[in-house]
């Protein structure tokens, strides 16, 4: 990342002016991914704008992005006028900001959450980017499958069976018993990522030194590897197609879910019925996820750019876009309105999914060190993770090329 970013300084630059249609009008589009909730807002923002229009350029994943954001950082042109950025990558886009508009702003001072801000902003003291969500993480449960098992159904006595990792492993064990061919959680990726945001230093030291060998990530590894090898997990990928099916074909009771996770549930799931949400997260709090607006240098329309990503991460419209798709705001004005105070999930039995996601937020209490390289390594231990799942290699040689791949990384 880098290096492409370093090669792209020389090639990019802006001359302030903006590029419009022959009627005035510019157009400003802005990359996501996933599900932002954008959509009704950016209706509403093109009904009410002549001089500025909003488009949107939407994929599927995040790694379908970031593909796209370095080949064109790389070129010094074709990126849309505003970025998003997933949450665990800003670390190496603060690295080389100088690919990225300065985006601070004193009236914005106090928007965001202190460690949501601190996040998106460089060495120099310079925002990159305007936070959109975080994902303070629930358990998504399939109340229907736990009546099948003899569990309860209830979301307070759900939450009551999986206060740790310790029980929520032995209710799954249970689980597994009383319904053959059900796993009982989604991915062992989804796994790892979860227990992860417990981690202070999964990956790198404070000072940035890369340090894989410690006692808490190695734990993390023996734990999602070992349940593997108890049939806990679908053994599938994250976000791959047999994951989406397998939403419906009963192929798992209970996965952990970041607000933004809801909306993925619900069109994946769409159809199925008994799925619930419960105020509980093994081991206490954790927050999964989380995205950024960014202004890339080499826009023609940055000053549009500006006023557009300013607006999008509006309280007032964060507040819409969570009632869309359940991407819970990071801004705490926010937390006070009573559209969240007050939010319920009809598709999760009518789930009071505001007030349990502003528990949710209230109970993390370590956000795990990320450092520039904390990317590119979580995406090498997802990979061995997955070696693992398919049974291309054990755990003892997975690690192992895990601690290769690493070192491979300089």
């Amino acid at each position: 990342m880098a290096l492409t970013l370093a090669t792209t300084l020389a090639a990019c630059g802006d001359d302030g002016d903006a590029e419009g249609s022959a009627d005035g009008t510019t157009t400003v589009t802005v990359a996501t991914f996933n599900e932002f909730g954008y959509e009704g807002l950016i209706e509403e923002w093109n009904s009410s704008h002549d001089d500025i229009k909003i488009e949107q350029v939407k994929v599927g994943t995040w790694d379908d992005a970031k593909a796209n954001l370095y080949t064109k950082l790389a070129a010094g042109s074709g990126l849309s006028d505003i970025e998003a950025i997933e949450g665990d990558a800003m670390p190496a886009i603060l690295a080389e900001g100088g690919a990225f508009e300065d985006l601070t702003d004193s009236e914005l001072e106090g928007r965001w959450l202190d460690w949501v801000a601190e996040k998106a902003t460089n060495a120099d003291g310079q925002m990159i980017g305007y936070a959109t969500d975080i994902g303070p993480e629930g358990i998504c449960y399939r109340a229907d499958l736990f009546k099948k098992a003899g569990l309860p159904t209830d979301r307070e006595e759900v939450a009551g069976l999986m206060g740790t990792w310790d029980d929520y492993f032995a209710t799954g064990e249970k689980f597994i018993e009383e319904v053959p061919g059900t796993a009982w959680y989604d991915s062992s990726g989804g796994l790892a990522q979860a227990m992860l945001n417990q981690v202070e230093n999964p990956f790198e030291t404070d000072d940035n030194t890369v340090d894989v060998e410690n006692p808490e990530l190695q734990a993390v590894y023996d734990t999602v590897t070992g349940n593997i090898a108890k049939g806990l997990s679908t053994k599938l990928t994250q976000w791959s197609d047999d994951w989406t099916a397998s939403f419906q074909k009963d192929g798992f009771a209970t996965m952990a879910c970041p607000g933004w996770m809801l909306g993925v549930v619900e069109g994946n799931a769409e159809g199925v019925e008994g799925w619930d949400f419960a105020n509980v997260f093994p081991g206490g709090g954790g927050n999964w996820g989380g995205s950024f607006l960014t202004v890339p240098a080499q826009g023609d329309n940055i000053e549009e750019a500006k006023e557009v990503a300013n607006w999008l991460t509006d309280p007032e419209q964060q507040i819409k876009a969570f009632e869309a798709k359940n991407t819970f705001p990071s801004q705490p004005e926010a937390y006070e309105a009573e559209a969240i105070k007050t939010a319920t999930n009809e598709f999760f039995n009518d789930a009071p999914v505001g007030q349990i996601l502003v528990e949710r937020a209230e109970a993390v209490t370590v956000q795990p060190y990320k450092g520039p390289k904390y990317s590119d390594i979580l995406q090498a231990f997802q990979a061995a993770i997955i070696r693992v799942d398919d049974g291309s290699q054990d755990p003892d040689k997975s690690w192992e090329q895990f601690l290769s791949d690493v070192e491979a990384l300089g």
